[in-house]
């Protein structure tokens, strides 16, 4: 297959922004002010790279948390004030895409996060213009990962087969994502959330195709493939 055909799925929390440990710090704060006690491990494990509506029905059902809309707005107000005070893009993700383009291979962004939320991270990191208009939220589709939809309709708009298609992953819920639509996986462990053997553990776990830490080489397993 020609390699220009190519197109990289980026997901965004914690593969193109390190958005990941802020997330969970806010998650976790919110949910003590509720009364519901969780440490940082158990989030991760628990709500890492699902979408909101997956996250509020798990706070229902496993802690008896109703998520509602007052608790979701200071959800959001504290999360985007660290994330205009905090946020940093991942070491490398704006070399890597001025590689991708010299090999003529194209990218979009597909996040289990609201589109607002993925803008704004774009946006204070500097890449907004990088992606913009190709930014796919899991708002846009029935079902967020685990389920394929979100990649597929990302496929689907930017004009290409499953085939063609490699997804840049660091959850184990992404990873599920993009092997049950077909595509090719690699699993990004440079994040600053990563350093949890039982994070690592699990996404080893799914057999990926590749796992990396480096952004850097990204470009070198695309041309492999």
């Amino acid at each position: 297959m020609a390699q220009a055909t190519r197109l990289v799925i980026f997901d965004c929390d914690g593969v193109l922004v390190d958005s990941e440990p802020i997330s969970i710090e806010v998650l976790v704060a919110s949910f003590a002010r509720a009364g519901v006690l969780i440490d940082e491990a158990g989030a991760y494990r628990r709500f890492l790279g699902r979408s909101l509506s997956t996250v509020i029905a798990a706070a229902r059902q496993e802690f008896g948390l109703d998520m509602d809309e007052a608790f979701l707005e200071r959800l959001r107000q504290d999360l985007f004030a660290r994330f205009r005070a905090d946020l940093r893009p991942i070491p490398g993700i704006a070399e890597t895409l001025e590689a991708l383009e010299a090999h003529g291979i194209g990218w979009c962004v597909a996040s289990s996060s609201h589109m607002e939320r993925i803008r704004l991270s774009l946006m204070v990191t500097g890449l907004l213009d990088r992606f913009a208009p190709n930014i796919f939220s899991a708002a846009m589709v029935a079902r967020g990962k685990p389920a394929p939809d979100l990649f597929l309709y990302a496929a689907g708009q930017m004009g290409r087969r499953p085939s063609d298609c490699i997804v840049i992953e660091d959850s184990p819920a992404g990873i599920e994502a993009a092997k049950a639509a077909g595509m090719t996986v690699f699993a990004f462990t440079g994040g600053s959330h990563a350093h949890f053997a039982s994070h690592r553990g699990a996404l080893e776990a799914l057999a990926p195709d590749a796992t990396f830490d480096a952004m850097a080489d990204l470009i070198h397993l695309v041309a492999k493939e």
